[in-house]
């Protein structure tokens, strides 16, 4: 009898507890439990390594970056973090900021620029703006994306900053703004010059930030030619010239950068951005990156795995009016991988369960994880997809009392 009334009081205490905890919130101890619990298929919480090579190709490029515009996955990465000469594709920094302020109302395309003495003896490429003339500022856009002139490129930095160094210290600023945290500006042309330098990273991100920023501008990027003066020059960009859907930006050259190339391929619903710097003559530039785009759309896809709003799985709640919530993405979840990888793909939903109640609608809750061979761990949050209040005090005090004497099989 003594044994049995221990049990009974312990059983009482046991129930007093669970009365307890339902009505003032879980304690510590039952909320680490609920963390302890083994999640539903837990990942790993280390950090995703953000940036992979995730494909066995090189390059006789000195510096490369190939990338999925849409994913962000990095394909290529050759010394991508070293700085490097960008000679003329540090244009389309300029450019930038020029589309930055035609946007702003603080330009127009047909306001008209003067050319000074300066602009018109700056040396290198050139539109050959003649000295004491007016020029439309779509005009001198056009010489400095198309025809590459340096001079088209001060006529603007002095008629909308009043000054080049002026115009220069707009680009560091900007370029600081947009995040490209390996790049400084020393002039509008790209000629060498110690403290003008870029990375391929801050290249790729610089076009695709053109591209989604100014897309009522970047059209210029894709045109082959353009007449100024009577004098007619064709884009320098080998990719332009190829039916394989490339529409930008921008190439560069002088003795100490090589033969360099900035370039945007648009095809099958996907954008590949690819930066290449050190190449030895115009040809090699030519020929690397037409394989090299090649490659990219041949050996790597992007594959759907859920689009906004789709149920993803189930969370396990505590203390909730329902006894589960569904789980979905807040946008369509898109990953890039080597097209020979996905038939090894996992796809694994990751969160601490059971979740305690209330949820609201939106919250995230844990996330999808997806691996493959050849690829960097991916992975995107889960919401809930509805919102699910908290039991009152007596289905706590049930739900609380029902866990401890039954346990999980309840």
């Amino acid at each position: 009898m003594r044994l049995r009334w221990f049990y009974t009081i312990a059983g009482a205490a046991a129930l007093a507890l669970a009365a307890f905890v339902a009505l003032t919130g879980p304690s510590s101890a039952i909320a680490a439990k609920a963390k302890l619990a083994a999640p539903h298929g837990k990942a790993a919480a280390a950090p995703v390594a953000p940036l992979p090579i995730i494909g066995p190709i090189d390059t006789q490029a000195t510096h490369a970056m190939i990338i999925e515009a849409e994913t962000g996955a990095v394909l290529l990465d050759k010394g991508a973090e070293e700085r490097m000469p960008p000679a003329s594709m540090s244009k389309v920094m300029t450019a930038y900021v020029v589309f930055d302020m035609l946007k702003q109302g603080r330009a127009k395309l047909e306001d008209e620029l003067p050319v000074s003495e300066h602009a018109w003896r700056t040396q290198g490429s050139k539109m050959f703006v003649p000295i004491g003339a007016r020029i439309k500022i779509e005009d001198l856009i056009r010489g400095v994306v198309v025809q590459s002139g340096n001079d088209a490129c001060v006529v603007l930095a002095e008629g909308l900053a009043g000054s080049e160094a002026a115009f220069v210290e707009k680009m560091n600023a900007k370029a600081e703004e947009i995040g490209l945290t390996g790049s400084h500006f020393a002039d509008v042309g790209g000629l060498p010059d110690p403290n003008h330098y870029m990375t391929a990273r801050d290249l790729a991100t610089l076009a695709l930030r053109t591209i989604t920023d100014f897309p009522e501008f970047y059209h210029y990027y894709g045109e082959k030619d353009y007449s100024f003066n009577n004098i007619s020059q064709g884009n320098r960009n080998p990719l332009i010239y190829r039916d394989i859907g490339a529409d930008g930006l921008k190439t560069g050259h002088t003795e100490e950068a090589g033969y360099s190339l900035l370039a945007s391929v648009h095809r099958d619903k996907r954008r590949i951005i690819m930066v290449l710097g050190g190449l030895p003559t115009m040809k090699a530039r030519a020929q690397e990156s037409e394989r090299l785009i090649e490659w990219a759309f041949r050996e790597f896809n992007n594959y759907q795995l859920f689009a906004a709003g789709d149920k993803v799985d189930d969370a396990e709640l505590w203390l909730g009016t329902e006894a589960k919530v569904p789980l979905t993405v807040a946008k369509d979840f898109l990953v890039t991988m080597p097209r020979k990888s996905r038939k090894d793909m996992k796809v694994v939903v990751a969160y601490d369960k059971p979740v305690p109640a209330p949820i609201r609608k939106g919250q995230e809750i844990g996330k999808v994880v997806v691996t493959a061979p050849d690829m960097a761990q991916d992975e995107a949050p889960l919401i809930a997809a509805a919102h699910v209040d908290r039991m009152g005090p007596l289905g706590r005090m049930a739900m609380v009392a029902a866990r401890l004497i039954w346990g999980n099989r309840h």
